[in-house]
């Protein structure tokens, strides 16, 4: 199995661990609202489907009444197949959300797995966020030391790019030393609504992470005019 092909599997369990879901509202969901999957085929997602169903992980089926499967034969059309995680399937997802190998701290692979970390109990999550920040710690060293060998001979556009691309690194390490920080501490993620926690249905623990604030952007809190 490559690389991509592990990340879908673990956000497709994932999402319909949250509830059963058609292929499109998946391709949807994995597109958007996980903002893990930027550019996102119909032909990568339903392989991936066909085997998690042959795992027998998933079950597939029709989510319509009666009459609307009626309707749309009659109409020339397919009812649409609703995908559902079974028993096996959801052991399959608690195993791979207790990974915190290599893997889990690359790009994609540790934003698919951060979208799910509500549902992931705080030791791995500290593992997964320690990991991600010595992988990134030990890229912008490397970058460091390229660009004091290269300074030279770049030009002032490349330099500026090079330049932005250690920044941006430096700023995740940052973050990333927030969240472990947070952690640690046994703070919660203030939610937009209910009791403002996140209870991880892993663990029984709520979960750690606090809000990022976008330093361009004024903070809710500070607003009086409630």
């Amino acid at each position: 199995m490559s690389r991509r092909s592990g990340i879908l599997e673990f956000a497709v369990l994932g999402l319909l661990r949250e509830s059963p879901m058609h292929g499109y509202e998946l391709r949807k969901r994995l597109n958007t609202s996980l903002g893990v999957f930027r550019a996102f085929s119909y032909g990568t997602l339903y392989p991936c489907l066909k085997t998690l169903v042959a795992n027998g992980w998933l079950t597939e089926g029709s989510g319509s009444t009666s009459e609307e499967v009626l309707a749309a034969t009659r109409a020339g059309r397919r009812a649409k197949i609703v995908y559902r995680l079974t028993a096996e399937g959801k052991e399959r997802f608690e195993e791979l959300l207790s990974q915190t190998g290599p893997d889990a701290y690359e790009d994609e692979h540790f934003a698919a797995r951060f979208a799910f970390f509500g549902q992931t109990s705080r030791d791995v999550r500290m593992r997964v966020l320690e990991g991600r920040r010595s992988r990134l710690e030990e890229r912008l060293e490397k970058m460091r030391v390229s660009l004091a060998r290269t300074r030279e001979r770049l030009d002032d556009y490349t330099l500026e790019l090079q330049r932005h691309g250690m920044e941006s690194v430096e700023r995740e390490v940052r973050w990333l030393n927030e969240l472990i920080e947070s952690e640690r501490a046994g703070r919660d993620l203030r939610g937009s609504a209910g009791d403002g926690s996140t209870r991880n249905s892993t663990s029984g623990e709520t979960g750690g992470l606090p809000r990022h604030r976008d330093s361009t952007r004024p903070d809710p809190s500070d607003d009086t005019t409630a």
